[in-house]
């Protein structure tokens, strides 16, 4: 009887469980949610605290950064503006180093240099050209070409003084530098006003390009040294 009993309880305990399955899953689930949510609450918390120290230090230094990008970029603008081809102007002179803090006398400097590099590869493009024997007007242009770069050459050479190659442009130095450069632009002239009465096209498109570049370079290089001392009076400085 008594093992008859116990089985009947059991029975009855087991009856009372099936009755309350749902309660306890329900109250499960509500533990879990909470532990998750509270768990994504901590979890951002401390991204946030350990983010804190980079969100502060960023906007100082991208504010610096486009402070000093903005203000070279206002000076490339008014040194361009006086040129005829001011996008080759802005391109060339975007390579200067900001960190320099750059006066007029560097940005002549490197549209110099610009050219300079310039001339050379178109130079040596048109030593390869495989009619340069056969035609004079392109062998008339290497000589133009290597007395343009003479001139080009002088011109930065007059601008660096001293031990240092501090960069220095007097009156008497703007005024030499302003005829050796026009030369320069004279003797691409010649070169191509020689190509033009032989009839001679080149047939390759890289060619015409730096011819094209060339000139707009050397001629941007002669209206910023032809403009430079008003330019220097927009910076507040005068000519020597």
């Amino acid at each position: 009887m008594e093992s008859v009993n116990f089985f009947k309880g059991y029975g009855k305990l087991s009856h009372l469980e099936s009755q309350n399955p749902r309660p306890r899953s329900a109250s499960a689930a509500i533990t879990i949610s909470a532990v998750l949510f509270f768990t994504l609450v901590i979890g951002f918390t401390l991204a946030a605290l350990l983010l804190q120290p980079i969100n502060d230090k960023d906007p100082t230094d991208s504010a610096s950064a486009s402070s000093l990008s903005s203000n070279l970029v206002e000076s490339i603008k008014t040194i361009c503006n006086v040129t005829r081809y001011p996008d080759s102007c802005f391109t060339a002179l975007s390579s200067l180093n900001a960190s320099t803090k750059p006066d007029l006398e560097a940005f002549l400097d490197l549209s110099l240099q610009v050219a300079i590099t310039h001339l050379s590869d178109l130079s040596s493009s048109f030593k390869s050209l495989n009619d340069l024997h056969s035609q004079p007007a392109l062998k008339d242009c290497l000589t133009l070409f290597d007395d343009a770069l003479s001139r080009l050459n002088d011109s930065v050479s007059a601008m660096k003084v001293g031990t240092g190659k501090e960069l220095v442009l007097t009156k008497e130095k703007i005024s030499d530098i302003q005829t050796w450069i026009s030369a320069a632009m004279t003797d691409q002239d010649t070169c191509n006003d020689g190509l033009e009465e032989m009839g001679w096209t080149a047939a390759d498109e890289v060619v015409k390009s730096q011819s094209q570049s060339c000139k707009e370079l050397i001629s941007n290089s002669l209206a910023i040294v032809a403009n430079m001392q008003n330019l220097l009076q927009k910076c507040g400085r005068t000519m020597h």
